[in-house]
Order: C-alpha cells, then sequence, then structure tokens
C-alpha cells in the first residue's frame, strides 16, 4: 500500500512521524512523508520519501508561523503577542499549507495519515483522490468533559464547560481554515463545502483518530466518540547503530550522570540569557549538566556543562540524572521511557499540559511556568528531582508500562484492515 503521511509543525511535530513511517515501511508498504522543507534530512535518515512543504517552522518575516498544532505564533517565547496577530499569522501558515499538501499528494497515494495540524486541509485530498485517511494526532484535541482543551491551560471547567470549550475550539479551527479549504476545493476540482460541515460529516461517519502517547498520561476519555483511540507513542526513527557522538560520550563517562537542559524549538532568540540561566541553576544545585542548543540557540561553557545540538532523547536519556525541558508531548513521553524524573517548564501550547501529566504520575517536580524561570527556582527543582528518591522510582514505574506499549504496531495494524 501507499501511505502518505502528512505532519506540518516544529520538530516535534514532526519526529514522531519518522518512527511511525519507518515501522509502516518495514510492514511492506510504500511510505512518504510531507514535512516542512527544513526536515528533508530528519526524514531522509529513516529511509522515508520526502515530500516537502513550503512552510518554515521557524516563522517568518512575512507573517509566518512556527506551525505548532495549536498556531503559536511567536516562537514560543510566550511574549505576550496579540491574539489578534497570533491567528493572522496562523491563518497564513494555513493558506501556504494548502497548496504544499496538495502538491504533495500530486504523485498518489492509497492512504493519507494525517496529523492534527494537516486533517482539516488533508480530509478534502482524500475526498478529490477517492482515498481513505486516519488521523495520527499527538495531542488529545477532540472536545471532553475529563479535561480543557489542551491548549488552553490547565484549569478544569468542570464537565460541560470543559466540553463546550472544547466544541468552541473546534469551530474557531474551522474558522481559521475556512478560506484555504475553499481555494483547495477550487483548485481540487471539488464542490463548495463550508469546513465546519466537512468536520462534522467526519465525526458523523466516526472518522477513526489514532492517538501516538500513552493512555498510562492520558487515558482514552469515556465521552469520547466511536473512532478515537489512543494507542500508544510513536518514537522518533533512531538508527539502530546510532552511537553517541565521542564528545557526549566521553562527557558522560567522566563523572556522574548529568542533568539535562533542554528547550526543544521553544524560546527562540532567548537562548543567551537562558543559557546563562542553566548554568547559574547547574552551578547552584550541585550537578553536571548536558544542554541542547535548541532552536533557542543554548550555549554553555564549563569544565562540568557540555552544549549539544541534535542528539536523540531515546540515547541521551538513559544516561541523565533528571530532565529539564519545556514539557512537549515527544519529549515528556522520552523522559518517561528512559526512566528519568523530569523538571517540566513549559512555555506555550500545550506544554502545561503535558507537565501536570508527568506531576500527576509523580515523575515530576511540579512545574515552573517558563515566565517564572529563575536560576534560584530551577536549583531548587534539579535538586528535588535528583535527590528525592520518589521521582526517580516513579519514572523508573511508568518506563516499564511504556515499555511494553508498541503504539507504531497498533497503527499498522489499523493500516492492514484499510488494505483489506
Amino acid at each position: 500500500m501507499k501511505i502518505l503521511v502528512m505532519a506540518a509543525g516544529s520538530h516535534g511535530d514532526v519526529a514522531p512521524y519518522t518512527g511511525l513511517g519507518a515501522h509502516l515501511r518495514a510492514a511492506g508498504h510504500e511510505v512518504a512523508l510531507a514535512a516542512p522543507e527544513t526536515f528533508g534530512g530528519l526524514v531522509a535518515e529513516s529511509g522515508l520519501d520526502f515530500r516537502p512543504l513550503p512552510v518554515d517552522p521557524r516563522g517568518s518575516a512575512d507573517g509566518g508561523t512556527d506551525g505548532t498544532a495549536d498556531g503559536t505564533a511567536d516562537g514560543g517565547r510566550g511574549d505576550g503577542a496579540g491574539g489578534g496577530s497570533l491567528l493572522r499569522k496562523a491563518a497564513a501558515f494555513i493558506d501556504r499549507l494548502g497548496d504544499g499538501l496538495a502538491d504533495a499528494a500530486a504523485p498518489g497515494a492509497d492512504l493519507l495519515l494525517l496529523s492534527a495540524t494537516t486533517a482539516p486541509l488533508g480530509w478534502h485530498l482524500a475526498e478529490a483522490m477517492g482515498v481513505p485517511s486516519l488521523g495520527a494526532y499527538l495531542q488529545p484535541t477532540l472536545p471532553t468533559g475529563e479535561f480543557p482543551p489542551v491548549v488552553g491551560g490547565t484549569r478544569s471547567l468542570g464537565r460541560w464547560g470543559n466540553r463546550a470549550a472544547g466544541a468552541v475550539g473546534q469551530r474557531v479551527v474551522d474558522r481559521l481554515h475556512a478560506g484555504a479549504a475553499r481555494r483547495l476545493r477550487g483548485r481540487l476540482g471539488l464542490p463548495p463545502l463550508a469546513q465546519g460541515a466537512q468536520r462534522r460529516a467526519r465525526e458523523r461517519g466516526d472518522w477513526r483518530v489514532l492517538h501516538g502517547f500513552s493512555p498510562l498520561l492520558v487515558p482514552r476519555p469515556a465521552d469520547w466518540r466511536g473512532g478515537l483511540e489512543v494507542v500508544g507513542t510513536w518514537w522518533p526513527y533512531v538508527a539502530p547503530d546510532y552511537r553517541l557522538p565521542p564528545e557526549v560520550e566521553d562527557f558522560l563517562r567522566a563523572g556522574p550522570p548529568p542533568v539535562f537542559v533542554g528547550f526543544g524549538s521553544m524560546a527562540g532568540g532567548d537562548g543567551e540569557r537562558l543559557g546563562a540561566l542553566a548554568a547559574e541553576a547547574l552551578r547552584r544545585a550541585g550537578v553536571r549538566g548536558v544542554v541542547q542548543a535548541g532552536w533557542a540557540g543554548l550555549a554553555v561553557d564549563g569544565d562540568d556543562v557540555l552544549t549539544v545540538g541534535e542528539v536523540p532523547h531515546a540515547r541521551l536519556f538513559p544516561r541523565m540524572a533528571a530532565a529539564v525541558h519545556h514539557a512537549g508531548a515527544g519529549t515528556s513521553a522520552a523522559a518517561l521511557r528512559a526512566g528519568v524524573p523530569s523538571v517540566p517548564v513549559p512555555v506555550a501550547a500545550d506544554q502545561p499540559f503535558w507537565a501536570a501529566r508527568l506531576a500527576r504520575l509523580g515523575a515530576a517536580t511540579g512545574p515552573v511556568p517558563f515566565k517564572e524561570l529563575t536560576a534560584e527556582r530551577l536549583a531548587e527543582e534539579i535538586r528535588r528531582a535528583v535527590r528525592e528518591p520518589a521521582f526517580r522510582a516513579r519514572a523508573e514505574a511508568a518506563a516499564g508500562v511504556l515499555g511494553r506499549e508498541d503504539g507504531a504496531a497498533r497503527v499498522a495494524g489499523v493500516v492492514a484492515e484499510q488494505g483489506r
């Protein structure tokens, strides 16, 4: 079967699909991954066909967005940009995305796997191509009474309020995609259809959505409609023969396990301040550190601190004493899989949601909101994560659960059903 996976956003929005795609390829399918142009190397390393999308996940001077599922447009800084500005930038991103998805789909496919970011436009492509589609989501974005929308904070509004807020969020997404969907349908030769009507038709048909996170973190809500499943995490592809760079291996062997500090695709343009803050926090906590540069460009010098670039968390985290991170969905899961305590520093979007989930498991300290981050407070939380054994015990217990899950195999089973 020819499968086209469509994902757009930052590194964490794309990397899990490389592992999922590689698993499907090993099962005998031809798999292509459509993603922003900047991830061509990442996709090529996983052995998948790459179909570039003309969107910039880092944002651009012409009003682009960072491409995250919620349309956050400030590069994750959380600097208080106006909501109207964010919506305009998200709409501009979606406009470019529509044409890119159509071009990526032009070579054809037998099945579309759509991320939460690409599904609203991907539905129209599947209709025009006459092929089935499946949702492959990294966040629980569908309305439920069990928790509020994942990008709207962690304070519950009660069962009715949570579900109502989720429904309002869906209508906002419909409006954001309305213009791009209208133009896309015209390009594809489809009759006019409102975006909300397209979504509701999928819901009435119990359109299937497979969620790539562990039910340990988010059990399937009891009030979800049929067709919505939680299958387990999809891990980014790592070559079987991958080894940590020699300078990283040498540093790890030179002393006790260090503490990881990294903010992934968040906090762009804030690298100098964050680097100094991280260095001071590590010094105060009395621990060694591995600092990942990320999009913020963190750089820390010192005998007890090593700055690294892109290093797979699957290989690095098991060697850490704890992990300070932005609580993105993938990084949160990677820390749990490694059995490593987390110090979550959520920046924006769905990160407060995942930070709270980690803390609820007892595998993380209480979240430290990015806007409240200081060296003193970070050092205090690092000391707790490293010195209080309960955090590691609960993280290791979670690692045992995640180690028994196989989210990619669950997806492969559903794909096989589609091919019968």
